[in-house]
């Protein structure tokens, strides 16, 4: 009998053993998304999510993370996927070509408190379902696709992930699959969309949230078409397949020390190189020729955005921000940033240009070249792997430097302690201190009790 493609995932999901470094990476990842969610909590995207959540949702036990408000895991999961991808801060992969752990993190995560889901198993959860979906994104050619927007895949991953945690049999998680994949959001008009600056964005709660029903679904009898992983035209079965379970893509994860698009990330690591090295006043800079691969080029790239989500798909803009600002302006980028009008004249000084060599390269990797012209001279450097890549990694130090950055003003020190440390907590196989964190309203007004006040944070 000649099993689908979908089938034999499935199989795999069921039977997985995840070995010690890949639950590591998941506690890593989840540390990293946790630091994504609190920088997006109050964008006006999170904020609109939440507004609705219950009327579109419906109430339910899953925490809508650090607002003290609930509801089902579907509606869950899609709110806590659109505040960690807000501001772009969220992690990635370079096989996939996106990002895995704003969708598979809150899918697993909307679970908590389901008896059968301690820490190691949420952790192995998160594992097998990054492993699924930057398989699925990864088999296909990503050089050809009209879009590599994470929300086409990212719910087969979720399904694969959660599936597993709910004991569902080998069939059940294939149709999951197979029914989040064909029900995916179509993304339709980001080939030739010019305002890339909404809130739509790469359409991941969408995704997430339909891994979450695609299980449901699933559970209960709801057939896919099985074999939805199977054409050759799509998607190379090879890359599918070989090598499951003999390494764990988890472990090549990137993350992201900008909030902007991976893509960008190369040039800012160049131009920051640059002015520190040669000691260069932005000021005096004529002009920043950036050569890129060709996708860099498609994305909005407005010089003058006006609204953060076109901020984080501009490469002029955040090399004008980098240079007047800094790396800390990055960290996130925000409102005030839009309005800066040193930066947008900096941004009107860069051209971009495709580099053959660097066309090659992509999507297994992401380089930059920047060039700096002032009147004394032309200052040049490449960037093969941006900071974040696992050849250039952030470290655990760098990821906790990372968290603090986001944290401080935003929640009280004493609950930001408490986050790294309730994820240490799940690798020991304790899930209440997170869950006690992500049921709490952290984020309060000045006239507000201290949040502190209302945590069961466990001891």
């Amino acid at each position: 009998m000649t099993y689908t493609a979908a089938e034999l995932l499935a199989e795999w999901v069921s039977a997985s053993k995840v070995p010690e470094d890949a639950r590591i990476s998941a506690a890593k990842c989840a540390l990293d998304l946790m630091t994504a969610a609190i920088a997006g909590h109050e964008t006006p995207n999170a904020v609109a999510v939440r507004r609705i959540a219950n009327a579109t949702w419906g109430h339910g036990p899953a925490a809508m993370w650090f607002s003290g408000e609930r509801s089902t895991a579907a509606g869950a999961t899609f709110v806590n996927a659109a505040c960690a991808c807000s501001l772009d801060l969220d992690d990635g992969h370079r096989a996939a070509s996106g990002h895995p752990g704003a969708a598979v993190i809150p899918g697993v995560l909307s679970l908590l408190g389901c008896p059968s889901l301690d820490g190691q198993r949420a952790l192995a959860a998160i594992a097998i379902g990054y492993e699924i979906g930057v398989r699925i994104s990864a088999a296909r050619d990503l050089r050809s696709v009209p879009t590599v927007n994470s929300g086409l895949w990212s719910g087969q991953a979720v399904a694969a992930a959660v599936g597993w945690v709910r004991g569902l049999s080998r069939s059940q998680i294939a149709h999951a699959i197979s029914i989040a994949g064909t029900t995916a959001p179509s993304q339709s008009a980001t080939p030739y969309t010019r305002f890339r600056g909404n809130s739509v964005k790469e359409g991941i709660p969408w995704g997430a949230a339909n891994g979450i029903l695609a299980v449901d679904l699933a559970k209960q009898g709801f057939t896919g078409p099985i074999d939805i992983l199977d054409s050759s035209e799509r998607y190379d079965r090879a890359r599918l397949l070989d090598g499951l379970g003999t390494s764990w893509l988890i472990n090549s994860t990137y993350f992201k020390p900008y909030s902007c698009c991976r893509w960008i990330h190369a040039p800012i690591d160049a131009l920051l190189t640059l002015l520190k090295e040669n000691d260069i006043d932005p000021g005096v800079i004529v002009d920043i020729e950036v050569e890129t691969f060709g996708r860099s080029l498609t994305l909005s790239n407005e010089v003058a955005p006006g609204t953060l989500e076109g901020a984080q798909y501009s490469l002029p803009f955040c090399l004008g921000v980098a240079a007047t600002s800094g790396a800390p302006a990055l960290l996130p980028l925000s409102n005030e940033s839009l309005t800066d009008q040193r930066a947008i004249e900096i941004a009107g000084r860069v051209r971009m240009s495709v580099n053959p060599e660097f066309e090659l390269m992509f999507p297994a990797a992401v380089p930059g070249r920047v060039r700096i012209t002032t009147a004394s001279g032309a200052f040049e450097r490449t960037v093969l792997a941006p900071k974040g890549e696992p050849t250039n990694p952030m470290s655990w130090d760098d990821i906790g430097s990372k968290f603090q950055a986001i944290a401080a003003g935003r929640v009280d020190a004493r609950v930001a302690a408490g986050i790294p440390s309730a994820i240490g907590a799940l690798r020991r196989g304790d899930v209440a201190p997170l869950q006690s964190l992500l049921e709490a309203r952290l984020f309060v007004s000045t006239n507000d009790a201290s949040p502190v006040e209302r945590l069961k944070i466990a001891h």
